[in-house]
C-alpha cells in the first residue's frame, strides 16, 4: 500500500499542501522530510509520539528523516495561548537538546541510503545577526498573515512579547535553511503548527523560488473531550525517571474503549487487517482490554525495549496474583507499587490490619479483619487469615515491599522505612 493510502487509512493527515501533488513528489525519488522538537522541558511525553512515529513510518517508506531538536528555538518556544513562556537559560536547553535526541533515536535508523539526520537549528541561527536576520528573513513575512493566526489573535489583548511574535520566522528559516543544506522538501508536524508550517513554505517560495511540501497531523483527543496524555499523576514522559515503564504500560492499558482502535491506527504498526480484528475484539469482549494491551506492549516496547516490557508484563499479572512476585526486578515491583498506590511504614512491627489500613485496601482495623476472617485479606499474594499476625522483614519482598491486596482486585503497597 502507498504510505500515503496508509496515512488516510488511519487518519494521520488533516491538511496538506496538496496530497495529490505531495503523491507524485514521493514517487519520482527519494524525499528528505524534516519534523522538530523544542527542547521546552526535559524530556517529550506522549503527545510528541505521534509525530515521531510518523517519522518512523516514513522513513520505512523509503524517506529520509531529518530530525531537528531546536537549540536555538527552544531558548524562545512558540506562542500558546495561556501565556508567556519562560525563558530557560541557554545551558539548560542545549542540554535538553541531548536528552531528546537520544530519547528519538530508538524509533529511526541511522543506517542506509535513507540514514535519519540529527540536526540542530542552533547551527545555523547562531550565525544570523539581527540585521541580516531582520533584512533577509523578516522582509518576506506580511505582518497581516502573522497577525492572523488564532493564537497571536488570542494574545493581542493580553499581550505577546516580540520574541515569542517573531518564532514563526525563525521555524520557516528552519525549513528554508534545511532545504537548502540538505535538500529537505517535506515538512511535518501537529496540527497546531500549520501556520507556521505553511509559512515556511511560502517562505522558501518567497525567497528561493522553489516549491515544498507540507502536511500536519490531527490533534489526539480522548472521546470525553479530557486532554490526551494527562494522568492524575501529570503528564506522561518518555523519560523513565518521570515515567516509569509500568506507568507508561499502564497509561494506554486504562485507554478507554471508545479511544483505543483510533490510538492503535495512530500509534501501532499493526497491519489494517490486525487493527479491525482488534476492534472486533474490543466490541465482543470489552473486558480482556485486548486492543489495549497489544497497543501497551508494542509501544512500551518500542521505547523501552522487550525485555523491560517483559518485567512489566510480569508485574502487572503479579500485582493480582497471576504471577511469581518474588521473580520480579525491584525497580519495576517499585514502580507498580507507586501506580497502585504505595504507603510507608515507619515502625517496625505493623499487623496485617495496619498495613490493610496504611496501604487504603480497607477503611479501618476492623474492616480489615473482617477481610481476614472472609479470606479476603493477601499479603504478597498469601492469604492472610490472622489480621493481627505481625509481618516480619522475611515477608516482604526485597527485604521492604509488601503488596497488600483486598479480593481479586483491589491491590495496593507498603514500603518499610528506615
Amino acid at each position: 500500500m502507498h504510505i500515503l493510502d496508509d496515512f488516510a487509512w488511519r487518519g494521520l493527515i488533516q491538511d496538506s499542501t496538496g496530497i495529490d501533488a505531495l503523491r507524485e513528489h514521493v514517487d519520482a525519488g527519494q524525499v528528505t522530510f524534516y519534523v522538530g522538537f523544542d527542547p521546552t522541558a526535559v524530556s517529550l511525553h506522549v503527545g510528541h509520539l505521534m509525530q515521531v512515529l510518523t517519522a518512523r513510518r516514513l522513513q520505512r517508506a523509503g524517506l529520509r528523516p531529518l530530525l531537528l531538536v531546536g537549540g536555538a528555538t527552544g531558548q524562545i518556544g512558540d506562542p500558546k495561548e495561556a501565556g508567556e513562556r519562560s525563558i530557560n537559560p541557554p545551558e539548560v536547553v542545549a542540554g535538553w537538546v541531548e536528552k531528546i535526541r537520544a530519547q528519538v533515536a530508538p524509533f529511526v535508523t541511522y543506517d542506509g541510503d535513507n540514514g535519519a539526520v540529527p540536526v540542530n537549528n542552533l547551527d545555523w541561527t547562531s550565525e544570523l545577526g539581527v540585521v541580516d536576520f531582520l533584512r533577509d528573513v523578516g522582509k518576506h513575512f506580511p505582518i497581516s498573515k502573522m497577525l492572523a493566526r488564532e493564537v497571536v489573535k488570542a494574545r493581542l489583548d493580553s499581550g505577546i512579547s516580540f520574541t515569542e511574535f517573531s518564532y514563526q520566522l525563525l521555524q520557516s528559516h528552519d525549513y528554508f535553511e534545511l532545504h537548502r543544506r540538505h535538500g529537505c522538501t517535506l515538512q511535518f508536524g501537529g496540527s497546531d503548527q500549520w501556520g507556521n508550517i505553511t509559512a515556511g513554505v511560502d517562505y522558501i517560495r518567497r525567497r528561493a523560488a522553489e516549491h515544498v511540501h507540507a502536511f500536519v497531523t490531527p490533534l489526539v483527543t480522548k472521546a470525553d473531550g479530557t486532554k490526551f496524555g494527562k494522568t492524575e499523576g501529570g503528564a506522561v514522559w518518555l523519560d523513565p525517571e518521570l515515567t516509569s515503564p509500568y506507568a507508561f504500560y499502564q497509561f494506554w492499558v486504562n485507554a478507554g474503549d471508545a479511544d483505543v482502535v483510533r490510538y492503535l491506527k495512530y500509534f501501532s504498526f499493526k497491519s489494517h487487517e490486525e487493527i479491525e480484528e482488534l476492534e472486533r475484539a474490543t466490541a465482543e469482549k470489552p473486558a480482556a482490554r485486548l486492543a489495549q494491551k497489544a497497543l501497551a506492549e508494542e509501544l512500551t516496547s518500542l521505547l523501552h525495549g522487550e525485555e523491560e516490557t517483559g518485567h512489566v508484563i510480569a508485574a502487572s499479572q503479579a500485582l493480582f496474583g497471576r504471577g511469581e512476585l518474588a521473580d520480579l526486578p525491584e525497580p519495576t515491583l517499585r514502580a507498580a507499587l507507586v501506580e497502585a498506590g504505595l504507603a510507608g511504614l515507619h515502625k517496625p512491627e505493623v499487623t496485617v490490619a495496619e498495613a490493610m489500613k496504611e496501604s487504603g485496601v480497607v477503611a479501618s482495623l476492623g474492616e480489615a479483619r473482617r477481610a481476614a476472617k472472609e479470606g479476603g485479606a493477601y499479603l504478597n499474594n498469601v492469604r492472610v487469615t490472622d489480621a493481627a499476625a505481625v509481618i516480619n522483614p522475611s515477608d516482604l519482598l526485597h527485604g521492604k515491599y509488601g503488596v497488600i491486596r483486598r479480593g481479586k482486585k483491589t491491590v495496593a503497597g507498603v514500603e518499610l522505612i528506615g
